[in-house]
């Protein structure tokens, strides 16, 4: 049960943007410049960045949101590559590129003082650009804020998959929001 009153049937971060429009809305055009462009790095590949970041945060909403928007991006029906991104991402058939990056994702994760110059270096080194590595550290900064959000104020993770699987087909269509619907609708 969430720590504060939040409307019903908007779960996760959804539920604290309701609560308080007057931070969803620079939250979302937050998650929208980060998550929404082509930049540098793909779409699904900045959605992975959160979803792993996430993970090891252990925030089940956000990483399961993120890992299902990745998931669409990246035409991982199952979910599998997601999977295994936040189990072992060494073992994933990314390029070397993306494991570095996620090297330095998690290093952000636990603390920004903790990205070594080596990280940057192998991550340089495999192709990454200055503007990927700033985006990568930007993003699991942004997620380690986001992911403490949701579960700072305890809020309710669905464990239905169907409900991720429409809200990231709205994401990937429409961008971060805290409008609309967050559950399928009866049919």
């Amino acid at each position: 049960m969430p720590h504060i009153q939040v409307p019903e049937n908007a779960p996760g971060i959804l539920g604290p943007m309701k609560f308080s429009p007057q931070t969803a809305e620079p939250m979302n055009a937050l998650a929208n410049a980060l998550l929404q462009t082509d930049e540098g790095l793909s779409r699904g590949e900045r959605e992975l960045i959160a979803t792993y970041v996430s993970s090891q945060n252990e925030c089940v909403f956000c990483q399961t949101i993120h890992g299902a928007v990745a998931s669409a991006y990246l035409g991982d029906e199952d979910w599998s590559l997601v999977k295994a991104v936040k189990e072992d991402y060494e073992q994933t058939p990314l390029t070397n590129k993306m494991k570095a990056l996620l090297a330095i994702a998690g290093s952000v994760q636990k603390g920004g003082k903790n990205v070594t110059s080596e990280q940057v270096e192998a991550a340089r080194h495999e192709g990454a650009t200055d503007k990927d590595i700033h985006d990568t550290v930007l993003i699991a900064a942004a997620f380690c804020m986001f992911n403490r959000y949701v579960d700072g104020l305890a809020t309710v993770a669905p464990s239905d998959p169907n409900i991720y699987r429409y809200r990231a087909a709205r994401i990937t269509q429409k961008g971060y929001s805290a409008e609309g619907e967050y559950t399928p609708q009866a049919t």
